[in-house]
């Protein structure tokens, strides 16, 4: 069976061009279009292995969905991989501090997504 992995990303190109470098590799992928639908696909989803986030995004960024998915102390939140534009070390660490086990700034490398994901969704 195939680890699921759960891209949360507003731009719908972005979310194609992550599906296809996991799809490649045999992983199922759940898309959501930002934080909140994020939050709910993530809560949904108890076995995924893997989330990974953008951080500026409508409704709730990925960072605010880490920080509320923290707050409600569920036991089962996949490791999250943050995927995004931003560079800025204070947004970095306010990610870290809500859980996110990695960074990766967009344009990104679809041979380094895949080593990270290897490597979270472990």
């Amino acid at each position: 069976m195939s680890k699921t992995i759960i891209v949360i990303d507003d731009s719908e190109t972005i979310r194609d061009q992550v599906k296809l470098v996991l799809d490649e590799a045999g992983y199922q992928v759940i898309e959501a279009e930002d934080g909140a639908e994020g939050a709910a696909v993530i809560r949904a989803n108890p076995g995924a292995a893997l989330a990974i986030c953008d951080v500026n995004m409508p409704r709730m960024s990925g960072i605010d969905m880490l920080e509320h998915l923290k707050s409600l102390g569920l036991p089962n939140i996949p490791p999250v991989l943050m995927l995004t534009t931003e560079g800025r070390p204070d947004l970095i660490d306010r990610a870290r501090s809500a859980g996110a086990k990695g960074w990766i700034v967009k344009p990104f490398k679809p041979e380094m997504l895949l080593a990270v994901a290897r490597k979270l969704a472990a």
